[in-house]
């Protein structure tokens, strides 16, 4: 059965509609709900859902807005093809239809149409959900691997996971207020580059950060800038030539 059914203001905002009684207003309404895509629905089962009474469908028979179709109360809704207009293609018959055309000969029927994109008369399809398989509201390629991210190296991650990467090296602290951070190989470094005063550089840098309150993201390259610094520093300090021999030689 469809989930989805339409109906006509031209019938339900009728007064030959509206002059019902609500509990079979309300009938109709349901048997609508329920019916197949012929439009036939078994009015007993409804009625035992809702709570309707059989003078509730006979007022609707009476009314002409319903034809029974046996003792079994298997229903037509006269007025299907107005409420309901279901394109070829999704449609599916009625397991009634042949009962229906027996007791109605002259009703119009939608015929069941092949799809146009797989040339079968399939039923109808769940809304744009079609694959290749068929219906289906998540295909299993959207569910596989190609919903998982890849690493550098093309090998699939789970979702939910952290990318493997290399893991980051150890900062140890060093100075006085051990507020000096450097890895391993930075303090390798600071030693090759500067094999005599290392330590009074770190210290340099420890006293500073803590009366200061600062905090650097890379202490090895601090070192290095406030050597150049000093360097520079240095040069300019040099004492200027006093005589005209120093300057024109």
């Amino acid at each position: 059965m469809a989930q989805r059914r339409m109906f006509s203001n031209r019938i339900t905002d009728s007064a030959k509609f509206l002059k019902m009684p609500l509990s079979s207003q309300a009938l109709y309404f349901h048997l609508g709900l329920h019916a197949d895509d012929d439009g036939v629905v078994e009015a007993f089962s409804v009625m035992r859902q809702t709570g309707a009474v059989e003078d509730d469908l006979r007022i609707l028979v009476a009314k002409n807005f319903v034809n029974v179709l046996n003792d079994d109360l298997v229903a037509y809704i006269t007025d299907w093809n107005e409420n309901n207009r279901i394109r070829a293609d999704r449609k599916v018959d009625s397991i009634y239809k042949d009962l229906l055309l027996e007791i109605l000969p002259n009703i119009e029927l939608t015929e069941p149409k092949p799809r146009a994109d797989t040339g079968k008369v399939t039923g109808r399809p769940m809304d744009n959900q079609w694959t290749g398989n068929g219906p289906h509201r998540l295909g299993k390629d959207r569910l596989g691997k190609d919903r998982l991210g890849k690493d550098s190296k093309g090998k699939y991650i789970e979702p939910g996971k952290p990318k493997p990467g290399k893991a980051k090296p150890v900062r140890h602290k060093y100075g006085q207020y051990q507020n000096v951070l450097l890895t391993d190989e930075q303090l390798a470094k600071l030693k090759s580059e500067f094999p005599k005063d290392w330590q009074d550089r770190i210290e340099r840098v420890s006293g500073y950060v803590q009366s200061s309150g600062k905090h650097y993201k890379d202490y090895l390259a601090t070192i290095r800038n406030w050597a150049k610094r000093d360097q520079q520093s240095n040069q300019s300090n040099k004492v200027a030539p006093q005589t005209r021999e120093d300057w024109f030689g």
